[in-house]
Protein backbone atom coordinates (compact mmCIF):
# COMPACT_ATOMS: atom_id res chain seq x y z
CA UNK A 1 0.00 0.00 0.00
CA UNK A 2 2.86 2.07 0.48
CA UNK A 3 4.46 1.69 -2.83
CA UNK A 4 1.05 2.38 -4.08
CA UNK A 5 0.71 6.17 -1.80
CA UNK A 6 4.14 7.06 -3.23
CA UNK A 7 3.61 6.12 -6.60
CA UNK A 8 -0.05 8.14 -6.85
CA UNK A 9 2.05 10.90 -5.34
CA UNK A 10 4.20 11.35 -7.79
CA UNK A 11 1.71 11.43 -10.55
CA UNK A 12 0.05 14.20 -7.90
CA UNK A 13 3.34 16.12 -7.67
CA UNK A 14 3.71 15.62 -11.44
CA UNK A 15 0.73 16.81 -12.20
CA UNK A 16 -0.75 19.37 -9.74
CA UNK A 17 2.52 20.30 -8.52
CA UNK A 18 5.04 21.19 -11.46
CA UNK A 19 2.42 21.47 -14.83
CA UNK A 20 -1.23 21.42 -14.52
CA UNK A 21 -1.67 25.15 -12.89
CA UNK A 22 0.30 26.51 -15.17
CA UNK A 23 -0.90 24.64 -17.81
CA UNK A 24 -4.88 25.67 -17.45
CA UNK A 25 -3.44 29.13 -16.94
CA UNK A 26 -1.96 29.53 -20.02
CA UNK A 27 -4.33 27.46 -22.24
CA UNK A 28 -7.46 29.38 -20.41
CA UNK A 29 -5.36 32.87 -21.54
CA UNK A 30 -5.14 31.74 -25.21
CA UNK A 31 -8.70 30.30 -25.73
CA UNK A 32 -9.97 33.96 -24.29
CA UNK A 33 -7.61 36.09 -26.41
CA UNK A 34 -8.25 33.54 -29.51
CA UNK A 35 -12.41 33.99 -28.94
CA UNK A 36 -11.95 37.89 -28.97
CA UNK A 37 -12.56 37.16 -25.08
CA UNK A 38 -15.68 35.04 -26.06
CA UNK A 39 -16.67 35.00 -22.09
CA UNK A 40 -17.19 39.36 -21.83
CA UNK A 41 -18.59 39.00 -25.53
CA UNK A 42 -21.68 36.78 -24.06
CA UNK A 43 -21.46 37.82 -20.67
CA UNK A 44 -25.07 39.70 -20.56
CA UNK A 45 -26.26 36.72 -22.68
CA UNK A 46 -24.98 34.37 -20.10
CA UNK A 47 -28.30 35.32 -17.50
CA UNK A 48 -30.76 34.46 -20.31
CA UNK A 49 -31.21 30.82 -19.21
CA UNK A 50 -32.20 31.81 -16.01
CA UNK A 51 -35.72 32.92 -17.11
CA UNK A 52 -36.22 29.13 -17.94
CA UNK A 53 -37.01 29.43 -21.32
CA UNK A 54 -36.55 25.53 -22.91
CA UNK A 55 -34.85 25.73 -26.62
CA UNK A 56 -36.39 22.35 -27.07
CA UNK A 57 -39.26 21.33 -28.88
CA UNK A 58 -39.53 18.26 -26.37
CA UNK A 59 -41.20 18.93 -23.40
CA UNK A 60 -39.08 15.86 -22.11
CA UNK A 61 -35.91 17.20 -23.20
CA UNK A 62 -33.21 17.86 -20.65
CA UNK A 63 -33.25 21.99 -20.74
CA UNK A 64 -29.94 24.30 -20.74
CA UNK A 65 -30.92 25.69 -17.33
CA UNK A 66 -31.10 22.10 -16.36
CA UNK A 67 -27.98 20.74 -16.94
CA UNK A 68 -26.59 24.40 -15.77
CA UNK A 69 -28.38 23.34 -12.27
CA UNK A 70 -27.15 20.02 -11.99
CA UNK A 71 -23.29 21.53 -13.06
CA UNK A 72 -23.49 24.27 -10.72
CA UNK A 73 -25.03 21.56 -7.76
CA UNK A 74 -21.25 19.98 -8.76
CA UNK A 75 -18.76 22.90 -8.81
CA UNK A 76 -20.50 24.16 -5.71
CA UNK A 77 -19.47 22.06 -2.82
CA UNK A 78 -16.63 21.81 0.13
CA UNK A 79 -14.06 24.02 -1.68
CA UNK A 80 -16.72 27.05 -1.62
CA UNK A 81 -16.62 26.69 2.14
CA UNK A 82 -13.52 25.25 3.45
CA UNK A 83 -11.54 25.21 0.40
CA UNK A 84 -12.14 29.27 0.41
CA UNK A 85 -11.01 29.54 3.89
CA UNK A 86 -7.95 26.77 3.35
CA UNK A 87 -7.08 29.38 0.42
CA UNK A 88 -7.09 32.55 2.80
CA UNK A 89 -5.41 31.08 5.42
CA UNK A 90 -2.28 29.85 3.52
CA UNK A 91 -2.39 32.96 1.14
CA UNK A 92 -4.17 35.75 2.65
CA UNK A 93 -6.75 38.13 1.30
CA UNK A 94 -4.83 38.03 -1.83
CA UNK A 95 -6.32 34.86 -2.81
CA UNK A 96 -9.21 35.93 -3.68
CA UNK A 97 -8.35 37.98 -6.29
CA UNK A 98 -6.56 35.29 -7.97
CA UNK A 99 -9.16 32.95 -7.63
CA UNK A 100 -10.78 35.83 -9.27
CA UNK A 101 -8.66 35.93 -12.07
CA UNK A 102 -8.81 31.73 -12.57
CA UNK A 103 -12.78 31.92 -12.54
CA UNK A 104 -12.28 34.46 -15.05
CA UNK A 105 -10.22 33.18 -18.19
CA UNK A 106 -11.76 29.62 -16.52
CA UNK A 107 -15.36 30.82 -17.85
CA UNK A 108 -13.68 30.88 -21.99
CA UNK A 109 -11.85 27.36 -21.23
CA UNK A 110 -15.18 25.83 -20.02
CA UNK A 111 -17.25 27.68 -22.96
CA UNK A 112 -15.07 25.07 -25.53
CA UNK A 113 -14.52 22.24 -23.34
CA UNK A 114 -18.66 22.16 -23.45
CA UNK A 115 -19.63 23.38 -26.59
CA UNK A 116 -17.39 20.29 -27.65
CA UNK A 117 -19.05 17.67 -25.52
CA UNK A 118 -22.31 19.00 -27.13
CA UNK A 119 -21.26 19.16 -31.04
CA UNK A 120 -19.93 15.35 -30.31
CA UNK A 121 -23.05 13.91 -28.31
CA UNK A 122 -25.21 11.15 -29.28
CA UNK A 123 -28.87 10.50 -29.00
CA UNK A 124 -29.82 7.16 -27.71
CA UNK A 125 -32.50 5.39 -28.16
CA UNK A 126 -34.50 6.88 -25.70
CA UNK A 127 -34.07 10.33 -26.63
CA UNK A 128 -31.37 11.08 -23.90
CA UNK A 129 -28.14 12.51 -25.44
CA UNK A 130 -24.66 11.52 -23.80
CA UNK A 131 -21.49 13.30 -24.37
CA UNK A 132 -18.06 14.71 -22.82
CA UNK A 133 -14.47 14.65 -23.47
CA UNK A 134 -14.53 11.22 -24.22
CA UNK A 135 -16.81 10.92 -26.85
CA UNK A 136 -14.85 14.19 -27.75
CA UNK A 137 -11.91 12.02 -28.53
CA UNK A 138 -13.74 8.72 -29.55
CA UNK A 139 -15.88 11.19 -32.56
CA UNK A 140 -13.35 14.54 -32.39
CA UNK A 141 -10.17 12.71 -32.92
CA UNK A 142 -11.10 9.63 -34.26
CA UNK A 143 -10.62 5.81 -33.38
CA UNK A 144 -6.85 5.57 -33.18
CA UNK A 145 -7.39 7.63 -29.59
CA UNK A 146 -9.84 5.31 -28.27
CA UNK A 147 -7.19 4.77 -25.64
CA UNK A 148 -6.98 7.87 -24.76
CA UNK A 149 -10.80 8.23 -24.10
CA UNK A 150 -11.02 5.19 -22.24
CA UNK A 151 -7.85 6.43 -19.85
CA UNK A 152 -10.00 9.50 -19.22
CA UNK A 153 -13.45 7.49 -18.64
CA UNK A 154 -11.20 5.52 -15.90
CA UNK A 155 -9.68 8.91 -14.24
CA UNK A 156 -13.25 9.95 -13.97
CA UNK A 157 -14.73 7.00 -12.09
CA UNK A 158 -12.06 6.64 -10.03
CA UNK A 159 -11.80 10.60 -9.17
CA UNK A 160 -15.24 11.83 -9.11
CA UNK A 161 -17.46 8.95 -8.85
CA UNK A 162 -15.61 6.93 -5.48
CA UNK A 163 -12.87 9.37 -4.25
CA UNK A 164 -14.91 12.40 -4.24
CA UNK A 165 -18.18 10.94 -3.27
CA UNK A 166 -16.33 9.44 -0.47
CA UNK A 167 -14.76 12.60 1.04
CA UNK A 168 -18.13 14.74 0.53
CA UNK A 169 -20.72 12.05 2.88
CA UNK A 170 -17.56 12.70 5.27
CA UNK A 171 -17.81 16.36 4.78
CA UNK A 172 -21.90 16.59 5.62
CA UNK A 173 -21.50 13.57 8.76
CA UNK A 174 -18.50 15.84 10.39
CA UNK A 175 -20.80 18.97 9.86
CA UNK A 176 -23.84 17.21 11.18
CA UNK A 177 -21.94 15.57 14.30
CA UNK A 178 -20.08 18.95 15.46
CA UNK A 179 -22.41 21.08 14.74
CA UNK A 180 -26.02 18.99 15.89
CA UNK A 181 -24.91 16.14 17.88
CA UNK A 182 -25.68 13.53 15.19
CA UNK A 183 -23.79 10.74 15.16
CA UNK A 184 -21.99 9.57 11.74
CA UNK A 185 -24.12 6.49 11.10
CA UNK A 186 -27.54 8.07 10.65
CA UNK A 187 -25.75 10.65 8.21
CA UNK A 188 -24.68 8.15 6.30
CA UNK A 189 -27.70 6.24 6.48
CA UNK A 190 -29.81 9.41 5.37
CA UNK A 191 -26.94 10.35 2.74
CA UNK A 192 -27.55 6.42 1.13
CA UNK A 193 -31.05 6.19 0.97
CA UNK A 194 -31.17 9.74 -0.34
CA UNK A 195 -28.69 9.11 -3.46
CA UNK A 196 -29.97 5.54 -3.96
CA UNK A 197 -33.22 7.12 -4.44
CA UNK A 198 -32.29 10.39 -7.00
CA UNK A 199 -29.14 8.28 -8.91
CA UNK A 200 -31.53 5.33 -9.74
CA UNK A 201 -33.66 7.82 -11.63
CA UNK A 202 -30.92 8.56 -13.91
CA UNK A 203 -30.61 12.09 -15.44
CA UNK A 204 -33.99 13.10 -15.69
CA UNK A 205 -34.57 12.60 -11.93
CA UNK A 206 -31.06 14.05 -10.58
CA UNK A 207 -31.93 16.93 -13.13
CA UNK A 208 -35.10 17.55 -11.22
CA UNK A 209 -33.87 17.56 -8.16
CA UNK A 210 -31.00 19.61 -9.29
CA UNK A 211 -33.72 22.45 -10.45
CA UNK A 212 -35.11 22.41 -6.73
CA UNK A 213 -31.79 22.01 -4.70
CA UNK A 214 -29.36 24.30 -6.50
CA UNK A 215 -31.43 27.61 -6.32
CA UNK A 216 -32.59 26.89 -2.66
CA UNK A 217 -28.35 25.86 -1.43
CA UNK A 218 -27.65 28.92 -3.60
CA UNK A 219 -29.90 31.35 -2.64
CA UNK A 220 -29.91 30.47 0.79
CA UNK A 221 -26.39 30.83 1.40
CA UNK A 222 -26.25 34.35 -0.71
CA UNK A 223 -28.37 35.86 1.87
CA UNK A 224 -26.66 34.69 4.73
CA UNK A 225 -23.55 36.69 3.32
CA UNK A 226 -25.30 39.81 1.95
CA UNK A 227 -26.85 39.91 5.78
CA UNK A 228 -23.48 39.91 7.04
CA UNK A 229 -21.87 41.98 4.50
CA UNK A 230 -25.22 44.61 5.30
CA UNK A 231 -24.07 44.48 8.89
CA UNK A 232 -20.67 45.64 7.86
CA UNK A 233 -20.88 47.34 4.98
CA UNK A 234 -18.42 50.27 6.36
CA UNK A 235 -15.86 47.60 6.70
CA UNK A 236 -16.29 46.47 3.21
CA UNK A 237 -14.36 49.10 0.98
CA UNK A 238 -11.13 48.31 3.39
CA UNK A 239 -11.59 44.53 2.93
CA UNK A 240 -11.47 45.03 -1.12
CA UNK A 241 -8.52 47.24 -1.05
CA UNK A 242 -6.88 44.16 1.30
CA UNK A 243 -7.55 41.66 -0.81
CA UNK A 244 -6.05 43.51 -3.97
CA UNK A 245 -3.11 44.82 -1.99
CA UNK A 246 -2.17 41.49 -0.82
CA UNK A 247 -3.35 40.21 -4.09
CA UNK A 248 0.15 42.45 -5.67
CA UNK A 249 2.33 42.16 -2.64
CA UNK A 250 1.71 45.92 -1.37
CA UNK A 251 0.24 44.05 1.67
CA UNK A 252 1.78 41.10 2.66
CA UNK A 253 -0.55 39.12 5.62
CA UNK A 254 0.83 35.59 5.17
CA UNK A 255 4.49 34.16 5.07
CA UNK A 256 5.24 33.89 1.07
CA UNK A 257 3.38 37.25 0.21
CA UNK A 258 1.95 37.54 -3.81
CA UNK A 259 3.89 34.36 -4.05
CA UNK A 260 1.26 32.61 -1.66
CA UNK A 261 -1.37 34.53 -2.71
CA UNK A 262 -0.99 33.85 -6.10
CA UNK A 263 -0.30 29.79 -5.59
CA UNK A 264 -3.33 29.26 -2.91
CA UNK A 265 -5.63 31.51 -5.00
CA UNK A 266 -5.07 29.87 -8.47
CA UNK A 267 -5.19 25.86 -6.99
CA UNK A 268 -8.18 26.47 -5.08
CA UNK A 269 -9.89 28.53 -7.57
CA UNK A 270 -9.59 25.81 -9.90
CA UNK A 271 -10.48 23.15 -7.51
CA UNK A 272 -13.63 25.08 -6.91
CA UNK A 273 -15.13 26.21 -10.33
CA UNK A 274 -13.83 22.93 -12.49
CA UNK A 275 -13.20 24.67 -15.43
CA UNK A 276 -10.71 22.90 -17.79
CA UNK A 277 -10.60 19.66 -15.64
CA UNK A 278 -12.99 17.87 -18.07
CA UNK A 279 -16.04 17.07 -15.56
CA UNK A 280 -18.78 19.60 -16.52
CA UNK A 281 -19.61 19.01 -20.05
CA UNK A 282 -20.72 15.27 -19.36
CA UNK A 283 -23.20 16.97 -18.22
CA UNK A 284 -22.82 20.21 -20.46
CA UNK A 285 -24.12 17.28 -23.44
CA UNK A 286 -27.53 15.91 -21.91
CA UNK A 287 -29.11 19.08 -22.40
CA UNK A 288 -31.20 19.34 -26.08
CA UNK A 289 -30.05 23.42 -27.53
CA UNK A 290 -30.15 24.76 -30.93
CA UNK A 291 -26.46 25.52 -30.86
CA UNK A 292 -23.36 23.64 -29.31
CA UNK A 293 -22.40 27.22 -28.34
CA UNK A 294 -25.34 28.24 -26.67
CA UNK A 295 -24.50 25.28 -24.13
CA UNK A 296 -20.78 26.47 -24.00
CA UNK A 297 -22.45 30.37 -23.29
CA UNK A 298 -24.69 28.83 -20.25
CA UNK A 299 -21.75 26.36 -18.51
CA UNK A 300 -20.02 29.48 -18.46
CA UNK A 301 -22.31 31.06 -16.22
CA UNK A 302 -21.79 28.25 -14.01
CA UNK A 303 -18.22 29.18 -13.44
CA UNK A 304 -19.47 32.62 -12.70
CA UNK A 305 -21.73 31.48 -10.19
CA UNK A 306 -19.30 29.26 -8.35
CA UNK A 307 -16.48 31.59 -8.40
CA UNK A 308 -17.34 34.95 -8.13
CA UNK A 309 -21.10 34.98 -6.47
CA UNK A 310 -20.27 31.91 -4.13
CA UNK A 311 -17.21 32.01 -3.40
CA UNK A 312 -17.09 35.83 -2.67
CA UNK A 313 -19.73 34.94 -0.25
CA UNK A 314 -17.14 32.59 1.68
CA UNK A 315 -14.56 35.45 1.28
CA UNK A 316 -16.53 38.23 2.73
CA UNK A 317 -18.22 36.37 5.44
CA UNK A 318 -14.29 35.60 6.93
CA UNK A 319 -12.80 38.76 5.83
CA UNK A 320 -14.95 40.90 7.78
CA UNK A 321 -15.26 39.28 10.63
CA UNK A 322 -12.72 39.09 13.84
CA UNK A 323 -12.09 35.22 13.93
CA UNK A 324 -9.37 35.10 11.39
CA UNK A 325 -6.18 36.72 11.95
CA UNK A 326 -4.05 37.18 8.92
CA UNK A 327 -0.39 34.66 9.21
CA UNK A 328 -1.92 33.12 12.50
CA UNK A 329 -1.91 29.64 12.69
CA UNK A 330 -4.80 28.11 14.51
CA UNK A 331 -8.65 27.23 13.01
CA UNK A 332 -9.22 27.09 8.82
CA UNK A 333 -11.06 24.80 6.70
CA UNK A 334 -15.14 24.82 7.75
CA UNK A 335 -14.33 25.56 10.85
CA UNK A 336 -12.97 29.16 9.89
CA UNK A 337 -16.11 29.44 7.75
CA UNK A 338 -18.40 28.56 10.74
CA UNK A 339 -16.98 30.25 13.46
CA UNK A 340 -17.08 33.14 11.31
CA UNK A 341 -20.72 33.22 10.50
CA UNK A 342 -21.62 32.44 14.30
CA UNK A 343 -19.35 35.93 15.44
CA UNK A 344 -21.78 37.80 13.03
CA UNK A 345 -24.97 36.45 13.04
CA UNK A 346 -25.18 34.45 16.66
CA UNK A 347 -25.21 30.36 17.50
CA UNK A 348 -27.87 29.58 14.61
CA UNK A 349 -25.92 30.67 11.60
CA UNK A 350 -23.85 27.13 12.39
CA UNK A 351 -27.05 25.48 11.87
CA UNK A 352 -28.19 27.33 8.69
CA UNK A 353 -24.39 26.68 7.48
CA UNK A 354 -24.80 23.10 8.00
CA UNK A 355 -27.90 22.52 6.41
CA UNK A 356 -25.61 24.43 3.38
CA UNK A 357 -22.65 21.96 3.44
CA UNK A 358 -25.84 19.58 3.41
CA UNK A 359 -27.47 20.28 0.43
CA UNK A 360 -23.90 21.14 -1.52
CA UNK A 361 -22.36 17.77 -1.05
CA UNK A 362 -25.76 16.29 -1.90
CA UNK A 363 -25.69 17.49 -4.95
CA UNK A 364 -21.83 16.99 -5.61
CA UNK A 365 -22.50 13.35 -4.65
CA UNK A 366 -25.30 13.36 -7.19
CA UNK A 367 -23.42 15.17 -9.90
CA UNK A 368 -20.56 13.02 -9.32
CA UNK A 369 -22.45 9.65 -9.59
CA UNK A 370 -23.28 11.02 -12.93
CA UNK A 371 -19.59 11.59 -14.53
CA UNK A 372 -18.84 8.25 -13.37
CA UNK A 373 -22.13 6.70 -15.35
CA UNK A 374 -21.47 8.61 -18.19
CA UNK A 375 -17.92 7.27 -17.91
CA UNK A 376 -18.92 3.86 -17.91
CA UNK A 377 -20.95 4.18 -21.24
CA UNK A 378 -17.84 4.63 -23.01
CA UNK A 379 -16.37 1.61 -22.09
CA UNK A 380 -19.85 -0.88 -22.01
CA UNK A 381 -23.43 -0.62 -22.44
CA UNK A 382 -24.12 -3.30 -20.53
CA UNK A 383 -27.08 -2.77 -18.01
CA UNK A 384 -25.38 -4.90 -15.10
CA UNK A 385 -21.97 -2.29 -15.05
CA UNK A 386 -24.40 0.86 -14.21
CA UNK A 387 -26.28 -0.81 -11.46
CA UNK A 388 -23.22 -1.60 -9.88
CA UNK A 389 -21.90 1.74 -10.57
CA UNK A 390 -25.10 2.90 -8.27
CA UNK A 391 -24.54 0.16 -5.57
CA UNK A 392 -20.58 1.09 -5.73
CA UNK A 393 -21.95 4.92 -5.16
CA UNK A 394 -24.30 4.33 -2.48
CA UNK A 395 -21.83 2.31 -0.40
CA UNK A 396 -19.04 5.06 -0.54
CA UNK A 397 -21.26 7.72 0.59
CA UNK A 398 -22.55 5.53 3.82
CA UNK A 399 -18.82 4.41 4.07
CA UNK A 400 -17.07 7.60 3.88
CA UNK A 401 -20.19 9.53 6.24
CA UNK A 402 -19.67 6.81 8.87
CA UNK A 403 -15.63 6.04 9.15
CA UNK A 404 -13.97 9.07 9.07
CA UNK A 405 -10.58 7.44 8.14
CA UNK A 406 -11.92 5.94 5.49
CA UNK A 407 -11.46 8.87 3.27
CA UNK A 408 -7.43 7.58 3.62
CA UNK A 409 -8.14 4.62 0.66
CA UNK A 410 -8.91 7.62 -1.68
CA UNK A 411 -5.73 8.63 -1.55
CA UNK A 412 -5.79 8.67 -5.93
CA UNK A 413 -8.59 10.97 -6.37
CA UNK A 414 -6.73 13.88 -6.36
CA UNK A 415 -3.80 12.40 -9.15
CA UNK A 416 -6.74 10.96 -11.08
CA UNK A 417 -8.03 14.58 -11.26
CA UNK A 418 -4.63 15.13 -12.72
CA UNK A 419 -4.33 13.17 -15.15
CA UNK A 420 -7.83 13.85 -16.47
CA UNK A 421 -7.41 16.91 -16.70
CA UNK A 422 -4.15 16.47 -18.27
CA UNK A 423 -6.06 14.10 -21.21
CA UNK A 424 -8.82 16.81 -21.23
CA UNK A 425 -6.74 19.90 -22.10
CA UNK A 426 -4.93 17.99 -24.61
CA UNK A 427 -8.11 16.96 -26.28
CA UNK A 428 -9.37 20.64 -25.82
CA UNK A 429 -5.68 21.80 -27.60
CA UNK A 430 -6.41 19.33 -30.65
CA UNK A 431 -9.98 20.35 -31.31
CA UNK A 432 -9.78 24.17 -31.03
CA UNK A 433 -9.83 24.03 -34.60
CA UNK A 434 -13.28 22.77 -34.34
CA UNK A 435 -14.60 25.10 -31.40
CA UNK A 436 -13.71 27.84 -33.21
CA UNK A 437 -15.10 27.18 -35.99
CA UNK A 438 -18.42 26.63 -33.61
CA UNK A 439 -17.77 30.26 -32.11
CA UNK A 440 -17.29 31.71 -35.80
CA UNK A 441 -20.70 30.13 -36.99
CA UNK A 442 -22.36 31.41 -33.82
CA UNK A 443 -21.05 34.51 -34.39
CA UNK A 444 -22.05 34.94 -37.97
CA UNK A 445 -25.45 33.66 -37.22
CA UNK A 446 -26.33 36.65 -34.50
CA UNK A 447 -24.35 39.52 -37.04
CA UNK A 448 -27.24 37.76 -39.78
CA UNK A 449 -30.06 39.14 -37.09
CA UNK A 450 -30.72 35.62 -36.34
CA UNK A 451 -31.80 35.83 -32.26
CA UNK A 452 -30.95 32.25 -31.45
CA UNK A 453 -28.75 30.43 -33.48
CA UNK A 454 -29.12 26.97 -35.10
CA UNK A 455 -26.48 24.65 -35.80
CA UNK A 456 -26.85 23.66 -39.80
CA UNK A 457 -24.41 19.93 -39.71
CA UNK A 458 -24.38 20.71 -43.22
CA UNK A 459 -21.68 23.18 -42.34
CA UNK A 460 -19.79 20.83 -40.60
CA UNK A 461 -20.25 17.60 -42.94
CA UNK A 462 -16.29 16.68 -42.21
CA UNK A 463 -16.60 16.18 -38.69
CA UNK A 464 -18.37 13.21 -37.07
CA UNK A 465 -20.76 14.51 -35.61
CA UNK A 466 -24.52 13.02 -35.02
CA UNK A 467 -27.45 13.89 -37.52
CA UNK A 468 -29.83 12.51 -34.86
CA UNK A 469 -29.04 15.19 -31.92
CA UNK A 470 -28.21 17.97 -35.12
CA UNK A 471 -31.05 18.00 -37.44
CA UNK A 472 -30.16 21.65 -38.44
CA UNK A 473 -33.67 22.63 -37.68
CA UNK A 474 -35.58 25.34 -35.71
CA UNK A 475 -37.42 23.83 -32.90
CA UNK A 476 -39.80 26.17 -33.15
CA UNK A 477 -40.95 25.27 -36.65
CA UNK A 478 -41.52 21.69 -35.17
CA UNK A 479 -44.91 20.66 -33.61
CA UNK A 480 -44.53 20.00 -29.55
CA UNK A 481 -44.81 16.43 -29.05
CA UNK A 482 -48.04 15.45 -26.94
Amino acid sequence: MELLENVFNVIGDLTWGWALIPFLVVLGLFFTMATGFVQLRYFVRMFRVLAGQNESADPNAISAREALLVSVGGRVGGGNIAGVAVAITLGGPGAVFWMWAIAAVGMATSLIECSLAQLYKRKEENGDFRGGPARSILFGLGADYRWLAVLYSVCLIASFALGFNAFQGNTVAGAALDSLGIKRVWTGIFLAIGTGLIVYGGIHRIAKVADVIVPVMAFGYILLALLVIAMNIGELPGVIRSIFANAFGFEEAVSGGMGAALAQGLRRGLFSNEAGLGSAPNVAATADVRHPVSQGITQSLSVFIDTFVICSCTAFVILLGKVYVPGAEGIDGVALTQQSLVSHLGEWAQYALTAAILLFAFSSIIYNYYLGENAMSVMTNKAFAVHGLRLVVVGIVFIGAVAPAATAVFFFSDPMMGILAVVNLLALMMLFPTAKRLIVDFREQLAAGVARPVLDPDKFKDLNIDRNAWTGKDPDAVPRRR
